[in-house]
């Protein structure tokens, strides 16, 4: 079996309140505001598809926001939406590789990201045989292309495949294919899952 498991809110907790608060401190706009005027739009999706740089990216998001930030200070505020692993979901992944299965993760992301998250979580990539990543691809979910990409790549077909995403719109787009997608609501659907089906 092919198990694809998302990168935030799967195997890593993320918060976006963490970044608006790094931003707020920096810019002295209030923080209630920047959480209203924050949408993952346009430049959000171009970004995440590889795109546009990360300069432009940013520039986009404090225009958007009406944040005054040097691109460090965008940065250092981006960085910090990442919480911490989910060492059961680790456990999980290793498990699964251990009875032969193939387990990759696919994330929506940004070269920003991938600045930091890699050398912070090493256990994600010792716990995965492959990783994809929007950027990399040029596509992302829930673009249905994505999905059949990894299947393409991995030779595994729709119901031979398991797919785990905390976005209801990212299973919609498995679905489509056929792909037995679960929709990560809390730290122990993962395990939860597993208790029962393995």
């Amino acid at each position: 079996m092919l198990y694809i498991f998302d990168l935030g809110n799967v195997i890593v907790d993320i918060d976006f309140n963490r970044v608006m608060g790094v931003w707020s401190d920096y810019s002295r706009v209030p923080l209630a505001n920047l959480q209203k005027s924050f949408v993952m739009g346009e430049a959000f999706e171009r970004h995440e598809r590889g795109q546009i740089s990360d300069e432009e990216f940013a520039a986009a998001v404090c225009e958007e926001m009406g944040m005054a930030l040097s691109f460090e200070q965008f940065s250092t505020g981006w960085q910090a939406i990442f919480v911490g692993l989910r060492p059961e979901v680790i456990a999980v992944m290793h498990r699964l590789r251990e009875l032969g299965h193939r387990v990759v993760v696919l994330s929506n992301t940004n070269r920003l990201h991938t600045y930091f998250w890699p050398g912070e979580y090493p256990q994600i990539a010792e716990a995965a045989d492959k990783i994809y990543l929007s950027q990399e691809m040029g596509m992302r979910k829930p673009d249905v292309g994505i999905y059949q990409k990894v299947l393409e790549m991995e030779g595994f077909s729709p119901h031979e495949t398991v797919f785990f995403d905390d976005n209801a719109d990212n299973i919609k787009g498995a679905q489509r294919l056929g792909i037995t997608s679960i929709l990560v609501t809390g730290k122990e659907t993962v395990p939860d899952y597993f208790a029962k089906n393995l």
